[in-house]
């Protein structure tokens, strides 16, 4: 099941005018606005990846027609030219075969979330289709450096709720059904014989099993259950196919990482933290070590197991601010690719030679962020009213006191993920325009261990939108937010928390923007895409059980309660979302104007959960500035012309 389910992402310029007239005389001390294009528009160059040989460098940069598209380079020249040629959605997910021939992208239609598989030719530019199949969902499994040609890949070909493995040939497109799901498997992991060896599947009380087999001609053993109240999965074999490492939060508060032996059952622990769970592994991709294992606390920290990797990281760690990440390395291990993530800035790409311990920079993702005055985003921590210990950032604007400030509550889609430090758009774009921001990880969210996580079940519209209300009272009591100039606004789960928060709390918020949230936990239940069928158990579990309790999901839906509302709302939504379907928007939109409610609506007709089209990014956020700063007063860029975007404003 995917975690982050709920995650994500013209009105005359006369008015824009009037507005900006009416704002507080300390606005006068921000920094110039900073244009949307430059906040929301596609970065200039991101996510590169070197070749397995270390040849070539690739990367996602837009092309003359401001479409994202993969780009090669050979090292040492310049000689960037495009391999892909995608018409209109842009390419935001690659990696390259092992062969050192290919690249593979992933791309869906109009944002239904359908990923096909696409392998490019690096030397012809001939792409192929490696998994041509309609209305299925693709999702990868495996790539091995010893099986180039090869790769493992899930598909619901047969049953659209179950994803088969099947073995693809690169070079030809060929696909062989390699292992039929029959149990709800939802994880599967290759030995280093690139066989599979190894599952998770889902259990009707919401929980896991992870299986194993000594050949592919042997009986499958169960080796580890979870409950519902514990996260664990499968992270791939040792070198010598004996140990399996695994993820898991039993017999402790925070997910660990462990080994388990395979001959005898026991498990070792190889990384820990007491309160945060593990957030991230690198890997020898050879050697199939795990070298490191991060945690994220308010920042990340690295735990480094490999002490012939631990130079290289105190190397890395100086070259500049911000948190640090390996994205890439080549198979000799002597190249590797290091992104710094900052709060105040771009993200910076450099490559690190392991031999001189140097390294030197490649590119940030957007060179227009350089230079411009933009916020820090700062740790914080309160107690909410039943005393747990919540965490969440702060930006305030740069250039004027943090007090009395308009102020938006920025809530995060999952929900059963969690925000983090960095540099954010929405953030800096809110505190441009003169508003506090607060992003708040309620419980729920993922990160913290499992008791705070298990904390937010069965309490959406409950104890976790109390945890948020707390954030509202803190950031008052703090001097920073001007109770009256408080709004709500987030995508997905935060969408949903918007819409709870207008009408559970009605007297707490100015305004609302609710982006692809749904309204009726009903319906959304009823209608979740077939292919997280093996995770609605869990969903039972956590949310409630859509058989058994439809007055409890009811009671917890913002829609029965539309009478409440008592001020306007803002509504973004995709016509293709597969996970929280137009029809989330559009029964809660009919029931306010029923009720003669304010609200407003755009539907983006190429667009599903979340907005992928920098042309739609743009139309909606600049719908949403005006929005705001007509309740709250904020600053305002005037929408200007938008061409190409698809919003529909209903």
């Amino acid at each position: 099941m995917n975690k982050k389910y709920f995650s994500v992402v013209a009105v005359p310029l006369v008015v824009a005018t009037t507005l900006l007239t009416n704002i507080s005389q300390s606005f006068a001390d921000l920094p110039p606005l900073i244009s949307r294009q430059i906040l929301f528009g596609n970065p200039e160059r991101t996510n590169p990846q070197l070749s397995p040989d270390g040849k070539y460098l690739t990367y996602i940069a837009p092309d003359k027609n401001n479409v994202l598209q993969v780009w090669i380079r050979t090292i040492g020249k310049n000689d960037d030219r495009v391999l892909t040629a995608e018409k209109k959605r842009g390419i935001r997910s690659y990696f390259w075969a092992y062969n050192g021939e290919q690249v593979v992208y992933l791309q869906d239609t109009d944002g239904d979330e359908n990923y096909h598989f696409y392998a490019v030719d690096i030397k012809s530019n001939q792409v192929r289709d490696l998994t041509p199949y309609k209305g299925v969902k693709a999702q990868m499994i495996a790539l091995d450096p010893n099986f180039p040609n090869q790769m493992l890949v899930g598909m619901n070909i047969k049953d659209p709720r179950k994803h088969d493995a099947y073995r693809i040939n690169l070079k030809t497109g060929a696909a062989k059904l390699e292992l039929e799901n029959s149990v709800n498997v939802t994880e599967s992991v290759a030995d280093p014989q690139f066989q599979i060896r190894a599952t998770l599947a889902s259990t009707p009380d919401g929980g896991s099993i992870l299986s194993v087999r000594e050949t592919t001609n042997q009986p499958w053993k169960t080796i580890r259950k979870w409950g519902p109240d514990d996260q664990g999965g499968a992270v791939g074999f040792s070198g010598d196919g004996k140990t399996l490492y695994i993820t898991g939060s039993h017999n402790a508060n925070a997910t660990r990482v462990l080994g388990i032996n395979l001959a005898t059952g026991k498990e070792t622990v190889i990384a820990q933290d007491p309160q945060y769970d593990e957030g991230g592994m690198f890997i020898h991709p050879l050697k199939r070590q795990i070298q490191a294992v991060g945690f994220y606390k308010d920042k990340l920290e690295w735990q480094v197991l490999d002490k012939s990797i631990a130079p290289d990281f105190q190397a890395i760690s100086k070259v500049r601010r911000g948190e640090f990440s390996v994205v890439d390395r080549d198979l000799a291990d002597k190249t590797w690719l290091v992104s710094y993530n900052n709060d105040n800035g771009p993200t910076y790409y450099y490559t690190y030679d392991r031999t001189s311990k140097q390294s030197k920079l490649l590119f940030s993702n957007q060179p227009k962020l350089e230079g411009l005055q933009l916020a820090q985003m700062k740790p914080i921590s309160y107690k909410s009213r039943d005393a747990l210990t919540i965490h969440g950032y702060l930006t305030t604007p740069v250039g004027i006191p943090a007090k009395n400030l308009p102020t938006v509550l920025l809530v995060h889609g999952g929900p059963w993920v969690r925000d983090s430090w960095g540099y954010d758009s929405q953030a800096q774009w809110l505190a441009n325009r003169g508003y506090a921001v607060l992003q708040v990880n309620y419980r729920g969210s993922t990160g913290y261990g499992k008791k705070f996580l298990n904390a937010g079940n069965r309490e959406w519209a409950g104890k976790m939108h109390n945890d948020l209300i707390d954030g509202v009272n803190w950031i008052v009591q703090q001097g920073i937010a001007d109770r009256k100039k408080v709004a709500i606004m987030g995508g997905s789960y935060g969408g949903y928390a918007t819409l709870v928060g207008l009408t559970f709390t009605p007297d707490v918020f100015a305004a609302g923007v609710d982006i692809v949230g749904p309204s009726n936990l009903l319906t959304l239940l009823k209608s979740i895409p077939p292919y997280w069928e093996s995770g609605r158990a869990e969903f039972y579990n956590r949310v409630g059980n859509l058989e058994k309790e439809p007055d409890f999901l009811k009671s917890r839906s913002p829609l029965f309660f539309v009478d409440r509302i008592k001020v306007p709302l803002l509504i973004g939504q995709g016509a293709n979302d597969p996970r929280v379907k137009q029809a989330e928007s559009e029964q809660i939109v009919a029931a306010m104007r029923k009720a003669n409610k304010p609200v407003e609506y755009i539907l983006y007709t190429d667009e599903g959960h979340g907005f992928a089209r920098p042309q739609n990014r743009l139309h909606f956020f600049a719908k949403a500035e005006e929005f705001l700063a007509k309740y709250l007063g904020g600053r305002v860029e005037p929408i200007g012309n938008i061409p190409g975007h698809s919003g529909v404003v209903k």
